[in-house]
């Protein structure tokens, strides 16, 4: 089958393409990118030197599926002509992560180019929603942030476990996630050595979380979510916090057994999600398709923590929309997304 992407010259849309260079049913048949259209992409990216590609203006026709890299806004409107002329879409964007055309305008600060494709859209966490992807025509991929939030908490929140209210998730991001545009904050001598909480008023990516942690919850969950910014290329960690549900169990002790054995049975059959023997690092998923999930209880108070990361390029971004390419087509979920984290 023959893919395109549009915007290949961000972050997202060269991993796109440098793992689709090793997909075995795919050809890369063409990419697109405002800042690089007329060039070749080995250029423009010499670590791409095995893609004998030019940076077109436009895609071409042929293709049997798009993946969309454009910065949000401009992504949909990028889309949705190619939805009409009958292609799939994996829009790595925020466009279509949504239900509601409100909420998508009061986070994001612009009236949607397309609200009638938002209740259509399959959120593409294929952990909890592998059957509608499979059916699915336009995929929202999540966002960094929420893979790993919702993948630390969905289990607990799923069986009941933990008290919706004062749910916390702390959250630390590599300076990658920010994109390539050039900005102040993201300048090396203002991230080297240096750690900052952001979006301190609400970020983006809260209502993607508590949208899908609905969407398993008996009683919906209300979660505060506070980011920061490490001096690091690649990587996210979460360090979620939850109490837990009175009277649930015997013990802290048989608590934290019980509920690793729950996440543990939760992710058996799923191939990117593993539940370590101890807390994970961030360089345990560099380069890789993993999210690393860590649950403990704290045996004196019966806090419930738990500890969740991924590489935000790839199980956050390129990553995940091949995983859920694979899944649409029928492939083996896996297919080009074996490989190994990157260490040291």
């Amino acid at each position: 089958m023959k893919v395109g992407i549009v915007n290949v010259t961000g972050y997202a849309g060269s991993e796109l393409a440098r793992i689709l260079y090793l997909h075995p049913h795919v050809e890369l048949a063409c990419v697109t990118g405002r800042s690089g259209a007329g060039q070749r992409l080995d250029e423009f990216f010499p670590h791409l030197s095995g893609i004998d590609l030019m940076i077109e203006p436009e895609l071409e026709d042929g293709l049997d599926l798009a993946f969309s890299a454009l910065p949000h806004k401009a992504s949909a409107e990028a889309c949705i002509p190619l939805i009409e002329d009958g292609l799939k879409v994996v829009d790595i964007s925020a466009d279509f992560r949504l239900k509601k055309a409100d909420e998508y305008e009061e986070w994001y600060g612009v009236e949607h180019p397309g609200p009638q494709y938002l209740e259509e859209a399959v959120y593409g966490l294929t952990e909890l929603h592998r059957e509608q992807v499979a059916e699915a025509r336009l995929i929202a991929n999540p966002g960094c942030y929420p893979t790993s939030a919702i993948l630390a908490l969905a289990p607990v929140v799923k069986e009941g476990l933990i008290q919706p209210t004062g749910v916390f998730v702390d959250a630390k991001s590599g300076v990658s996630g920010a994109g390539r545009g050039l900005s102040l904050t993201t300048h090396y001598s203002e991230v080297n050595e240096n750690v900052m909480a952001y979006s301190v008023g609400g970020h983006r990516h809260l209502p993607e979380i508590t949208q899908e942690l609905a969407g398993v919850a008996q009683t919906p969950p209300q979660v505060t979510f506070l980011t920061h910014l490490i001096p690091m290329t690649r990587g996210i960690l979460n360090s979620c916090y939850a109490t837990l549900t009175p009277g649930r169990f015997g013990s802290w002790q048989q608590a934290h057994e019980e509920i690793r054995q729950l996440y543990t049975d939760f992710y058996a059959d799923e191939p990117f999600v593993e539940v370590p023997a101890s807390p994970p690092h961030t360089k345990h998923t560099s380069g890789n398709n993993m999210c690393l999930v860590y649950p403990a209880v704290d045996k004196r108070t019966g806090t419930l923590m738990v500890i969740s990361c991924l590489d935000n390029l790839v199980k956050g971004a390129a990553g995940q929309a091949i995983q859920n390419m694979n899944v649409m087509y029928g492939f083996p979920e896996t297919t080009a997304l074996e490989g190994l984290a990157l260490y040291p």
